[in-house]
């Protein structure tokens, strides 16, 4: 995909990073950032070599959130967060794995970010907050949703009604990130649990994220249950295991 200032994707199958590339101002998302993800991970969704998606940043921070003073390009009809729920749903609705690698400050729209992604990774040092109260704003509708489901409304509220930044070990106890290693063993964690997810199943992994996200009902469900068979996934598996060989899974999304 193309390069530009404030986005770098770099694609080595089967899993691309794309790094929000801004450090002088911890990665502060800009408002053409938050317009642009939407495109750029519709590019890496239709790339077949991509299998796993890793989101990160670059000098040692992951997002320090929104870049306030933009906050008004922001708006969709008096909404002042229009883009950036647009730019949460993309990335919730990214049809593979996407793991987000969190070092230093993941805050506000960092945090955002993070939780729409399904994995999250952090250094120890990490530090994690969610900050709309120190500036009136009122935290958009789903990302509030998707806190709450993910962590649970007591620590929730805490984070919100006191915007105070917490540490990774207290975010690993509630839930808010999944793992935490030590700096210098993030990217090996992240990028060999990418080369390990990225040798499973595609159809699988598909499956399985649409019926966790909660998007797939009864009908779905038989749905992805026969194409696990008309495709040869299942046999292959099956196959493999019986051989006790590598499988070769052959299905891909058809975006």
């Amino acid at each position: 995909m193309p390069q530009d200032s404030t986005f770098t994707s770099t694609t080595r199958p089967p899993s691309a990073s794309l790094r929000l590339n801004r450090p002088e101002k911890r990665n502060a998302m800009s408002a053409s950032m938050w317009h642009d993800l939407p495109g750029i991970l519709r590019i890496l969704a239709d790339n077949p070599a991509v299998r796993v998606l890793v989101l990160t940043g670059a000098g040692g921070t992951f997002c320090s959130g929104a870049d306030i003073s933009e906050i008004a390009k922001l708006g969709d009809g008096g909404d002042s967060t229009g883009a950036t729920v647009a730019a949460e749903r993309a990335l919730r609705e990214f049809p593979k794995p996407v793991i987000a690698m969190i070092e230093g400050f993941c805050v506000g729209g960092g945090c955002q970010l993070a939780l729409a992604c399904d994995l999250r990774i952090a250094t120890d040092n990490a530090r994690f907050g969610i900050t709309p109260a120190k500036l009136g704003l009122v935290y958009p509708l789903s990302s509030t949703h998707r806190l709450v489901e993910q962590i649970g409304p007591s620590a929730a509220k805490l984070l919100l009604f006191s915007a105070e930044l917490v540490d990774a070990s207290w975010a690993l106890r509630v839930g808010l990130v999944d793992e935490i290693t030590a700096p210098e063993e993030l990217a090996g964690r992240v990028h060999g649990l990418a080369r390990t997810m990225a040798t499973r199943s595609q159809l699988t992994l598909s499956a399985s994220k649409e019926i966790v996200d909660g998007r797939a009902d009864e009908d779905a469900f038989r749905a992805w249950q026969k194409l696990s068979e008309d495709s040869g996934e299942l046999a292959e598996g099956v196959s493999a295991f019986l051989a006790r060989r590598s499988p070769a899974f052959a299905w891909t999304p058809h975006l």
